[in-house]
């Protein structure tokens, strides 16, 4: 059985439900909007962990999951009362939990997607896997800042946390601002010209999109005033290859890289995302994503099935 948790507006869920009902696929849904219908009973005992997921007259049994799609994306819900908001919480982290250690493929394990929590770390995981890393500075130190920006020339800054933070260029005004990095240690790099290139990765599967826009940040193009246009492309085997390999490292089954292609045609990578909203990508170039997603689940149900039935069960 192949389980799929998140919310039901999510679109990255929306377009995997439709994948999975085009392809006649079993599944189980659960809606974290729902939670406060759904009860798990968990039991331990030497083979491991078991349990019953019951959402009002559907049941699932976690020794049937042969593959997860997971958006563990729980929204507060203020008009709750107390108990029902402590319910759905607790549901949710027993869930959450469970993903971490269930014998099943799981995109992603949220121990896995920690990993984006610290973007200096992720930067050595990226810097490991032969990827370039823009030179790069977290500091709290004003004086430092300067020294930097004088050393490189155009410089952009963004938070260091996995919290999506606009990327934003280091220009005379923030500079004046530096005093209030006492409180707030930020990641500044030097910023790379080049070519943004958006790389999911689905498996074994690559999924290139090529971004033109003239903003600093493409995903908030629309902010200032400018516009992102999108296109497939086939990315050099070498780099497909390289992603891929980054993915499986940081056990990603699913991964959204963000690259720019600079002039000499060299790549440079500035983050992993271990929950992409490839829907983005998928609507504006037709990258058939969600398709992939499909396939990556099934064939683990398949195997999933072969080895407890064997061959031609």
């Amino acid at each position: 059985m192949i389980f799929i948790y998140g919310r039901a507006e999510d679109s990255p869920i929306t377009r995997v439900l439709d994948a999975l009902n085009q392809a006649d696929a079993e599944y189980f849904f659960l809606d974290a909007a729902a939670l406060d219908k759904a009860t798990l009973q968990i039991r331990i005992d030497r083979h491991g962990v078991h349990g019953e997921l019951t959402v009002e007259q559907r049941c699932l049994q976690l020794d049937d999951v042969s593959a997860v799609y997971t958006r563990p994306l729980l929204v507060a819900d203020p008009t709750s009362d107390a108990q029902l908001t402590q319910h759905k919480q607790a549901l949710h982290q027993q869930l959450v939990d469970w993903f971490d250690i269930a014998p099943c493929l799981v995109v992603n394990r949220p121990a896995a997607m920690q990993a984006n929590s610290s973007k200096p770390f992720q930067a050595q995981l990226i810097g490991e896997a032969g990827f370039l890393v823009p030179a790069t500075l977290i500091t709290s130190d004003p004086a430092e800042v300067r020294a930097f920006r004088q050393q490189h020339g155009n410089v952009v800054f963004k938070s260091i946390s996995g919290v999506r933070s606009i990327v934003t260029v280091l220009d005379d005004t923030w500079l004046s601002r530096m005093h209030r990095l006492s409180q707030l240690p930020t990641q500044f790099q030097a910023q790379v010209p080049g070519v943004d290139v958006r790389v999911h990765v689905v498996g074994e599967e690559t999924y290139a999109a090529e971004i033109c826009s003239a903003a600093t940040d493409y995903r908030y193009a629309h902010h200032v005033g400018d516009a992102a246009e999108l296109r497939a492309i086939e990315l050099p085997k070498a780099i497909a290859k390289r992603c891929v390999a980054m993915s499986k490292a940081m056990n990603l089954p699913l991964s959204g890289i963000d690259l720019r292609r600079r002039a000499d045609g060299h790549y440079v990578c500035f983050e992993v995302n271990p929950m992409p909203a490839y829907s983005y990508f998928e609507a504006e170039t037709g990258l058939p994503i969600a398709q992939a997603l499909t396939r990556l689940l099934l064939n683990a149900q398949h195997t999933n099935k072969e080895a407890k039935y064997g061959a031609g069960y």
